[in-house]
């Protein structure tokens, strides 16, 4: 699925122009989803914390089962010589990939040894606050006895494409979803953050969802300006009772949400120094 009309892929040792072809059709990933990949992003001329997305997708191969063959700094390396191939000013959605070649004699499971690497890079606009909204899911995050959720596998992202579409179908930009025991884990595709009098929550990760980058740092940035994070059990009711609503993720970083459910909020004063401390942080400030 191409996101952006400029598009460059790594894949076996050079850099492809366009929408390469990486996977086989007897590929395991292809048949059977044992893939992981990771999400960085590129805007007004830096990457924040590329470094970590670089370790990150090394984990989830791992994870996964899989030894990759790349390093997390020849990752990074590839991230930003990549980068370099567009306008310094240009917005990317920077993407590396690993996937399973082949299955073992009992078919299901992976070869360790049979990882496959791409890393693709794509012209992608950052939105633009304003319009967000959010509803409830009525479909669950899996728990970790359940699915292969401390890694970024596509495998767990039929769910998250589901609750999307839902969310999208009812007239909402993206949907709360919730563990099994009626907690809030996350959005289809981003952690969520409120303040309620003051205080910033956040659900405490408990294994359904990742722990996202952009919400460690966000959190780190906060607690340093005096405005520490409290991670909870939270439910949809906390939600309903919030003053402020915002998101976290790389395709948007930093998400005001103006509407939950039909209720309108603002951009309130927390929300506006996550975004601010965010974008200061990734200029170096």
């Amino acid at each position: 699925m191409a996101l952006g009309s400029q598009i460059v892929t790594f894949y076996e040792g050079r850099w492809h122009e366009g929408n390469a072809p990486i996977i086989g059709a007897a590929d395991h990933a292809a048949w059977l989803g044992s893939q992981v990949f990771d999400g960085a992003r590129q805007f007004e001329g830096v990457r924040p914390d590329l470094d970590l997305h670089a370790e990150r997708i090394i984990r989830s191969a791992r994870a996964m089962g899989m030894v990759p063959k790349v390093t997390a700094d020849e990752v990074l390396g590839l991230m930003e010589e990549g980068a370099k191939k567009f306008a310094p000013d240009q917005a990317l959605y920077i993407r590396p990939m690993m996937w399973s070649r082949e299955g073992t004699p009992g078919i299901i499971d992976i070869d360790p040894d049979s990882t496959g690497f791409a890393l693709c890079l794509e012209t992608l606009p950052m939105p633009e606050p304003g319009n967000f909204s959010l509803t409830v899911s009525p479909y669950c995050r899996p728990r970790q006895d359940m699915a292969m959720t401390e890694a970024k596998a596509g495998s767990l992202y039929a769910n998250n494409g589901r609750i999307m579409a839902d969310a999208r179908a009812r007239g909402f930009s993206n949907a709360l979803s919730l563990d099994i025991d009626g907690h809030v884990a996350e959005t289809a595709s981003t952690n969520v953050f409120m303040v309620r009098d003051g205080e910033i929550l956040t659900p405490v990760p408990n294994g359904t969802f990742l722990n996202g980058l952009t919400r460690q740092r966000v959190m780190k940035l906060l607690a340093a300006e005096g405005h520490p994070v409290t991670e909870a059990s939270l439910t949809v009711e906390d939600f309903a009772k919030a003053d402020e609503i915002w998101v976290t993720g790389n395709i948007a970083k930093v998400m005001p949400v103006a509407r939950f459910e039909e209720r309108t909020l603002p951009q309130g004063p927390m929300t506006t120094l996550a975004r601010e401390l965010y974008w200061a942080y990734a200029h170096g400030n």
